[in-house]
């Protein structure tokens, strides 16, 4: 399965940005996708996923501020991300899982204070 995500960008604190992803390939047997982030010097950490039953599952820093939300006719999910904060600036990754875990290119989002 290839991954593509876009939406990434430069905000200030408080703004908005919403990232896409597009799947395609062998995507009829994905058991769910979602997104993550990697800061500098940080591990990769999941952000908002989807589960095998389609409940989406956020991590506390991000829960209230961002929504994950699916459009199966067109492979896609998006991450509406509000009420930014420099600490979310991170490249983040959109990723898939099947018997193993595909990851797109990431994107850059920057949050200046």
């Amino acid at each position: 399965v290839q991954l593509q995500a876009s939406g990434g960008g430069s905000v200030q604190a408080g703004g908005s940005l919403r990232l896409s992803c597009v799947a395609s390939g062998a995507i009829f047997d994905i058991k769910g996708m979602g997104w993550y982030r990697e800061a500098p010097g940080q591990r990769r950490e999941a952000v908002a996923t989807f589960t095998v039953d389609g409940t989406a599952v956020y991590s506390a820093s991000v829960k209230g501020r961002f929504t994950i939300s699916g459009d199966n006719a067109k492979s896609t999910i998006y991450l509406q991300m509000d009420s930014l904060k420099p600490e979310d600036t991170a490249v983040y990754y959109c990723a898939a899982v099947r018997t193993a875990i595909s990851w797109g290119k990431g994107t850059q989002v920057t949050v200046s204070s």
